[in-house]
């Protein structure tokens, strides 16, 4: 039996964590407790001047920070006229008293980078962080005037790239969503196609007989009966082409599921790891263990919201066993009583009617079906069915990685 694959749950998980909102960047605004201490204790020249320009300061900080994190909002006057009084008030502050003022730099900067993206935001930081280093050897000193420029630079770049992070993710995450769906529905369309393909004509024929023994019937019951006879003869082949349609979908070959598998994983945005050792299969072992691999990873791709999916089969003595492991949020299995349960083996845990049928035809064949959690976060699908050495010849394939060259 293969080494059973896990999913990695302790990983983080940036993709399903909400971008920072508008409480992480006003605990910022404790940089200017010493200029509020100053003011305070009465040592700061025009106490009142400097309250009002301090009160001035966090009023408009407060504005750019929630309507800079509001993308409809981001360009609205509202928040680019609080930008720029915000840097008014930073540059009248910081040449007006120096000192602790000087810290209002790096928040002007920070409140810049929530706005402002792209290249237009390195312009303005080396303005900021120039201006800041000027005001500083001016009035303050020379250590001021490096460490002020320094934390001027890279607070707005920090605040630019944390946000511009999140941004690529959701629309990362959206694409994939588009791609997952698309897939599916392309899925569906080509299975709705090969039908009409071939029962549209077939059913034609069949309307069109049918009402000629209606016509028929009441002048010439001989006509009618020949009639009859066709739409029997029409029937029984489409009934024989439906069954060789459903038997083509059914009992394709497990490598070719792997590669569609594959495919219709990478389209939805979804990391695939495919590994396959051991001789070939018999064709009924092939054609089951295909439709696990179709409606594990249908499953996958429709409801699970994984990252990385790994589909591992492997050959023991006497047994071939597939094992499919996401790392999302599982399909929402159940436990199996009854007949299904009879059907999954002592330990297995199957939900949905698809799971479901594959535990029974799986049974039928000798083998089990097993689903549910893995660990804590993730969904695992485990198929296992008895082979016959002597019907599996050829040669031993080494393990297939994800596009499918075989590696030893």
């Amino acid at each position: 039996m293969p080494a059973r694959t896990t999913a990695t749950s302790d990983a983080p998980d940036i993709e399903r964590r909400k971008p920072p909102g508008p409480r992480a960047f006003l605990p910022w605004l404790f940089m200017l407790t010493g200029d509020v201490k100053d003011l305070v204790q009465g040592r700061t020249p025009l106490p009142w001047l400097g309250a009002a320009g301090v009160t001035a300061f966090c009023a408009l900080y407060v504005t750019v920070v929630y309507t800079g994190l509001d993308k409809r909002r981001r360009s609205a006057p509202l928040c680019l006229g609080s930008l720029g009084g915000l840097a008014a008030l930073t540059y009248a502050l910081s040449i007006g008293y120096a000192g602790n003022w000087l810290l209002c730099f790096p928040l002007l900067s920070l409140a810049t980078g929530i706005v402002v993206r792209g290249r237009r935001l390195g312009p303005l930081l080396l303005g900021y962080a120039g201006s800041a280093g000027v005001v500083s050897g001016w009035r303050g000193g020379a250590d001021d005037a490096l460490t002020v420029p320094y934390g001027t630079v890279l607070s707005g770049l920090v605040a630019a790239a944390v946000l511009s992070l999140f941004d690529t993710v959701a629309e990362l995450r959206a694409t994939r969503q588009e791609l997952a769906h698309a897939a599916v529905e392309q899925e569906r369309l080509r299975f709705s196609r090969d039908l009409h393909d071939l029962l549209g004509h077939t059913m034609s024929v069949v309307v069109v007989k049918a009402e000629a023994v209606r016509r028929l019937a009441p002048r010439d019951l001989d006509a009618a009966l020949g009639q009859a006879a066709d739409i029997e003869a029409v029937g029984r082949q489409a009934l024989t082409e439906i069954r060789e349609a459903v038997t083509g979908y059914r009992e394709g070959s497990l490598a070719t599921e792997l590669d569609r598998a594959r495919s219709l994983l990478d389209a939805s945005g979804i990391d695939a790891v495919v590994r396959r050792s051991g001789p070939p299969l018999p064709p009924q072992a092939e054609a089951l263990l295909g439709w696990v691999v179709r409606e594990g990873v249908t499953n996958v791709v429709r409801h699970s919201g994984a990252r990385r999916c790994e589909i591992e089969v492997g050959q023991g003595a006497d047994q071939v066993h597939l094992e499919i492991v996401d790392d999302g949020n599982g399909v929402g299995s159940h436990s199996a009583d009854g007949a299904d349960g009879a059907a999954t083996g002592a330990a297995g845990r199957i939900g949905g009617t698809g799971l479901k049928g594959l535990a029974e035809r799986l049974a039928a064949a000798g083998g089990s079906l097993e689903s549910g959690p893995a660990g804590r976060r993730g969904f695992r699908l485990a198929a296992a069915l008895p082979v016959d050495q002597h019907d599996a010849d050829g040669e031993e394939e080494g393990p297939m990685d994800v596009k499918g060259v075989h590696t030893s």
